[in-house]
């Protein structure tokens, strides 16, 4: 008769687990510079899998040829986008550097001097110096690390090359590498393992497609909304605000600070307002804009399965931009609501709980005042993403 197979003890597997998570920390470590490329090809590979499966399903092609008309056809679509909008964004561009000096002169001129208020002087031209300087030094270390991580993914040849092969083969062998990887999972733990993926796929699927179209949205609404007040720059300002729905909870304060400093100092190109009153009249519309992308434009086109606590998004965007510039950023709320999925999981088996039971772990309450949710349906976690 054949001995058992040995069982390992709890102990052994703690040990296991522990060593094989320093082992995972240690090379995400020391071979951090793949960490960005690989990160851009599983971001393609997402987003070209369900174009590869249309091709392959449609037209009965081999994988590999859906594959590579799938990248032909984003090609086609960037090339068609930057045809359109590049050129007259770079004459907006163009003049926008041309008024820069003229803007910071007339800044300038209207903060120099002194005030004084119950005996109190205040030289505004050395605050203004002192807010020019703090804001360099905030914004610095996010722009350093930006810019230095697209002078690498674009100047450098072979990254470029990496990302380009490893995304081509994800998507390839999407439907292998799926498989191989449920097969790893315990027999006993596959339906949870399944219904956690999909989750997850839920998240980001409702992420990228959502924030794809959102952004495109808010772009072409607020450019028309530049053309008909006449704030300058209207369709650089429309592209910004396209852009900076990728900062949720932030991206509206620092459109509307931009957009008030335009206001202020340049007013409408048309409209027969002094410029503090244009200024008012931009930050008035653009609040109400900003609750009907809120209350309407966020949960009908991304939904509520990215809807993080305001606070919750802008920690996780300061973070984000800290550990990984601008891929930090674009990546924090889908990232967290990932992680808020795999926590609830975690903490449910930590106390016996159902893991996929509403109530398996605390939420951030939050005011229920929104009339676009229905009885019976349960509150988001959030007012925005």
């Amino acid at each position: 008769m054949d001995n058992p197979r040995p069982v390992w003890s709890p102990r052994a597997k703690s040990t296991v687990s522990l060593v094989l998570i320093a082992l995972a920390v240690y090379f995400l470590y020391r071979f951090n510079v793949v960490l960005a490329p690989l990160v851009m090809a599983l971001i393609l590979a997402y987003i070209l899998t369900p174009v590869a499966n249309f091709c392959e399903d449609r037209f009965h092609l081999p994988r590999a040829l859906a594959t590579l008309i799938s990248y032909v056809f984003l090609l086609g679509v960037l090339g068609a986008i930057l045809m359109l909008i590049i050129p007259p964004l770079a004459n907006q561009l163009s003049g926008m550097s041309l008024d820069l000096q003229r803007f910071l002169d007339e800044a300038r001129s209207f903060f120099r001097g002194t005030i004084s208020i119950a005996g109190f002087r205040l030289d505004l031209e050395a605050s203004f110096q002192g807010l020019i300087q703090g804001l360099q030094g905030l914004i610095e270390p996010v722009v350093g690390q930006t810019f230095s991580f697209l002078i690498r993914a674009i100047g450098s040849i072979v990254w470029v090359i990496f990302t380009v092969v490893v995304s081509f083969y994800l998507v390839k062998d999407s439907g292998a590498l799926s498989n191989w990887l449920e097969r790893l999972v315990p027999p006993a733990f596959k339906p949870d393992y399944l219904r956690l993926t999909e989750m997850i796929r839920e998240i980001w699927s409702a992420f990228f497609r959502g924030q794809i179209v959102l952004a495109l949205v808010v772009a072409s609404i607020i450019t028309v909304f530049c053309l008909v007040l006449g704030l300058p720059f209207a369709l650089a300002m429309g592209v910004l605000a396209g852009l900076l729905e990728f900062l949720p909870s932030v991206g509206h304060a620092i459109w509307l600070f931009i957009a008030s400093i335009l206001a202020f100092f340049v007013g409408s190109t048309y409209l027969p307002l002094p410029n503090w009153a244009f200024m008012l009249l931009v930050i008035g519309l653009h609040m109400v804009f900003q609750q009907f992308d809120l209350n309407y434009l966020i949960p009908r086109i991304i939904g509520r399965r990215v809807h993080l606590p305001p606070v919750v998004v802008i920690l996780g965007i300061v973070t984000g931009a800290v550990i990984a510039g601008v891929l930090g950023i674009l990546l924090a709320a889908p990232t967290i609501a990932s992680a808020r999925v795999i926590g609830r999981y975690i903490y449910g088996n930590l106390f016996d709980i159902d893991p996929f039971s509403e109530n398996s772990a605390p939420e951030i309450a939050q005011p229920d005042s929104h009339w676009w949710r229905k009885p019976g349906k349960g509150a988001s976690t959030g007012d925005e993403l």
